[in-house]
């Protein structure tokens, strides 16, 4: 067999591991998100507390996202958010201070991202820099 039929079973190869991973997890997340169902009317929930700062770009029964953009010097009230991933857009640097009382500083950077576990807190935009991030909540 020459390189060429190598590489396209190789490649076919990988494309069937990609696929069954992903059914795998479709099926996890469906289960996960029946049998963990999130709060409906929560008070604190970031899209209405920090209405200003937060629009819902997509929204189904796996996952909310939503684009998170705090101006230099603006504080987004206490509010709540699920674990997720949240990509950052632009360098930034911001101050959180959770529902405990607990203060940190993030510096963030454009074009990566990161897991968050779920938190109750409020968020600072410092430095010189609008904080631009898209927030991917699981519902589950």
């Amino acid at each position: 067999m020459g390189v060429r039929g190598r590489d396209t079973l190789y490649i076919l190869e990988a494309m069937k591991r990609v696929f069954k991973t992903s059914i795998a997890i479709a099926i996890c997340l469906g289960a996960a998100a029946l049998a963990f169902p999130q709060a409906k009317d929560d008070p604190l929930d970031s899209l209405k507390v920090c209405a200003a700062t937060q629009k819902l770009i997509l929204e189904n029964a796996f996952v909310r996202v939503i684009d998170d953009q705090i101006p230099v010097g603006v504080t987004e009230p206490m509010h709540r958010h699920p674990h997720g991933v949240v990509v950052y857009l632009t360098n930034y640097t911001n101050e959180q201070v959770t529902q405990d009382g607990k203060k940190s500083t993030s510096e963030r950077k454009a074009n990566t991202a990161s897991w968050s576990e779920a938190t109750v807190h409020t968020v600072k935009t410092i430095g010189t820099t609008t904080s631009h991030a898209i927030r991917i909540e699981l519902k589950f």
